[in-house]
């Protein structure tokens, strides 16, 4: 079973200042609460081609994965996706202007579990519905309170 997670909300600051922050892979564990680390492994700044370590908590395991960036349109789409590790997973943001100076960001995650974590797919797509709704409730708070 696939798992395709979508959510979105709305921040009063401009797009440019949430893509620039949100699109900056470094800043990661500040807003992504089960995030614990993010090393590159390629030069910044964030561009097609870089490839980011990462290090997170999710259903109470210890995960490590690498992304790729595989999409960026500076201030509207930046796409990563894993090396397969421990599952295929493709992570979209997506900011657009919501009028008066506000930002419409969407984050989507999208994957194909194996083994074991595809017999718990429908349980894992609610967590990460509930962990990703926070996660921009908390981005939206750092942003707004600049």
């Amino acid at each position: 079973m696939a798992v395709d997670v979508r959510v979105e909300t709305v921040i009063a600051r401009p797009v440019a200042e949430v893509a620039a922050y949100a699109g900056d892979p470094s800043h990661a564990p500040e807003w992504y609460a089960n995030i614990d680390s993010v090393d590159w492994q390629t030069a910044p700044p964030t561009g097609v081609g870089s490839r980011l370590a990462f290090v997170a908590r999710f259903l109470g395991r210890r995960i490590e994965y690498v992304y790729e960036v595989v999409e960026l349109v500076p201030g509207e789409r930046l796409v990563m996706q894993t090396d397969g590790r421990p599952f295929p997973m493709r992570t979209t943001y997506e900011w657009e202007d919501a009028g008066d100076g506000r930002t419409r960001m969407v984050l989507r995650n999208t994957g194909q579990p194996t083994g074991f974590a595809a017999l718990g797919a429908k349980a894992m797509a609610a967590a990460m519905r509930g962990a990703m709704t926070k996660d921009l409730a908390r981005i939206r708070r750092i942003l707004e309170s600049r």
